[in-house]
């Protein structure tokens, strides 16, 4: 969590100038809380860290980290682009004002109508497939459209994280191995309404080992080189996102670190190639990850095989406690300055014995009616939601100073069962 965002006064979790038992108290609970100091700071961080750099550089912001409206807007205004996976993240993004000429659809399966929607909208793509590129400049070629294009490729490299979100191994579903780009591109340059501008990789998600990427700015280098041989300038490096943050408490590198190493492996490779083309950068967590926390009431604590605190949000809301076996700090909101007495196991309400917010963790006595927050939920917290179990999806606030946003409501039991449609000839 941002330290400067969220603080502790007279027992109580803060978030800047507001308390969390009084957002409860208001908003309901389960509830999503967000800073705009925070998100103001992660943004900042990465100018500051990229600022000296002696070429372009370009922020992309990951829509599928968090694709609240408000939050987009917010990014948007800070003349981030964006990072888009699907056509409801595009159209999203185009809402938020994000400037179309750096939204890049991305995306290793996308469909001959999000294709369509991404030629006419105007926006560059980054292409997973050879049948993708010859989709493209069909349907670009029937709309009389020329769109800029880079392919994905598969850099072979391993970063050290979770299985699931490693992206540029060579098993991975990702991007073109970059052995056979070449021929990729090739076939690109004499497709008509395709015009190459780029190149992009993306070598995965939570990685706090900058040395990878470093590996990945030599291998794009080696392409752009032979890429330039076939008559082509190139406009951009997509280098994609990934950057961790620190969950457990054991240090992260910041964007200042990434840039001290990325920057002149950067360099050093503008230097063996004839075009400037800009780096482009694909944030998504570590802009808006360590700015929330998720605020869950306590149902009932029950002592059984362990110490069990059954909260009123579960994997319906935050599932990468399930999904990746995520590890995210917790603290009871009313009880920061008591002292920890026992070990407990937070869980959902969901019918899943997977349902575990987080194992083991040393609190204050934990009572019926307390508040627990877990912290650094703003990336792939809401956004990887669902209705599981007919819960509703809580509201997400936004805390600015003293005062506090919403920005979605709570849903109703209607939106439970909303665009369902009864055949009336079978009651």
């Amino acid at each position: 969590m941002s330290a400067k965002s969220f603080e502790v006064r007279g027992g109580n979790l803060f978030v800047e100038g507001v308390s969390c038992v009084e957002l409860v108290e208001k908003f309901g609970s389960p509830l999503y809380v967000y800073s705009i100091k925070a998100l103001k700071d992660n943004i900042n961080s990465y100018r500051k860290a990229f600022s000296k750099a002696n070429f372009g550089v370009r922020f992309l912001y990951a829509v599928k980290a968090n694709n609240n409206l408000t939050i987009l807007k917010l990014i948007a205004r800070e003349n981030f682009g964006a990072d888009v996976f699907s056509d409801g993240e595009l159209y999203m993004a185009l809402l938020a004002g994000f400037d179309r000429n750096y939204i890049l659809f991305n995306g290793n399966s996308k469909s001959d109508e999000e294709i369509r929607m991404g030629i006419e909208a105007g926006v560059p793509f980054s292409v997973d497939s050879l049948d993708e590129l010859k989709t493209i400049s069909r349907i670009a070629d029937e709309l009389g459209r020329e769109v800029r294009i880079a392919f994905r490729i598969n850099p072979d490299i391993s970063p050290d994280t979770h299985p699931k979100i490693a992206t540029g191994l060579k098993t991975s579903k990702f991007g073109i191995p970059w052995e056979e780009v070449i021929d990729a591109y090739k076939l690109a340059v004499n497709s008509p309404g395709v015009k190459v501008a780029g190149i992009h990789c993306h070598i995965g998600s939570q990685i706090t080992d900058v040395s990878p990427f470093v590996e990945a700015v030599k291998r794009m280098f080696e392409v752009a080189r032979e890429i330039e041989k076939l008559g082509v300038e190139l406009e951009f490096l997509d280098m994609g996102g990934g950057l961790g943050i620190d969950y457990e408490g054991k240090g992260a590198p910041t964007p200042s670190d990434f840039a001290e190493k990325i920057v002149p492996a950067y360099e050093n490779g503008l230097s063996t190639i004839k075009s400037e083309p800009e780096l482009w950068l694909e944030p998504g967590r570590s802009i808006i990850g360590n700015t929330a926390v998720l605020l869950t009431r306590v149902n009932s604590v029950k002592r059984a095989y362990k110490n069990f605190v059954a909260v009123d949000a579960g994997f319906n809301l935050l599932i990468r406690p399930a999904m990746y076996d995520a590890y995210h700090k917790v603290a009871v909101a009313n009880k920061m300055d008591k002292r920890e007495e026992e070990v407990y196991t937070i869980v959902g309400p969901i019918c899943e014995s997977g349902d575990v917010l987080a194992r083991d963790r040393r609190l204050p006595k934990v009572e019926k009616g307390d508040i627990i927050a877990v912290f650094d939920v703003g990336a792939y917290g809401f956004s990887m939601s669902s209705q599981y179990n007919g819960r509703r999806r809580c509201a997400e606030v936004l805390v600015d100073g003293e005062r506090a946003y919403t920005i979605r409501e709570r849903e109703r039991y209607s939106d439970l069962i909303a665009n369902q449609l009864i055949p009336t000839d079978l009651f």
